[in-house]
């Protein structure tokens, strides 16, 4: 099993191999771009976007600045915005459904380590050096949500279609559908759109 092919499948990987720098570089390179292009130059700023991400749907607006670490794992649906200062560790898939709204300075973590030091690094038996242990897992969001200003979502978690988070919330599970939540961690107030708890 590849590097790749480990992360891609929740386990652990070496995110130092070649394949993960290199897909860095190449967003790093169309980030820099991207930022710095005028408000104004959305079609240039569009064809960024079309290069840089998995997949992009129509009528999408990511203002400046913003971060991804490969944004090949990133798929966008149609009708979505975010906003500037948004943070995307795509080292797994990051989907977003249709007309969702990502408020300024939301971060969208994939990747993690282990909470024990001693798993965090161990030493490489045939080269000697540490290692440092990383794991990433897929974020999905679904349609029609809205994460408030800086939400963060960690690995792992799906966030229901219709969902609002509330800004500063940090978000360590999945969301049930149509849910307002809020808090560190966050938790459910209460149902929306129409339904009850």
């Amino acid at each position: 099993m590849t590097e790749l092919e480990k992360c891609m499948a929740g386990e652990d990987y070496n995110c130092h191999d070649q394949i993960f720098l290199d897909f860095k570089g190449r967003a790093r390179k169309l980030l820099q771009e991207y930022n710095t292009l005028a408000y104004e130059q959305k079609e240039e700023k569009e064809e960024i976007l079309k290069e840089l991400f998995g997949e992009i749907g129509t009528k999408v607006s990511v203002a400046s600045p913003f971060i991804c670490d490969y944004g090949r794992n990133i798929f966008m649906g149609n009708n979505v915005s975010v906003n500037m200062n948004c943070t995307f560790v795509d080292c797994n898939k990051i989907i977003i459904g249709d007309n969702v709204l990502i408020a300024s300075n939301v971060q969208l973590y994939t990747a993690a380590h282990p909470v024990e030091l001693a798993e965090r690094y161990v030493q490489d038996a045939e080269t000697g050096q540490l290692v440092r242990h990383t794991y990433a897992l897929p974020i999905k969001i679904g349609n029609g949500c809205w994460l408030g200003g800086g939400a963060i979502v960690l690995p792992g978690v799906t966030i229901g279609g219709g969902s609002v988070i509330g800004a500063g919330s940090v978000v360590t599970k999945d969301i049930p559908e149509n849910s307002l939540v809020v808090g560190n961690p966050c938790r459910v107030i209460r149902k929306i759109n129409g339904e009850n708890m």
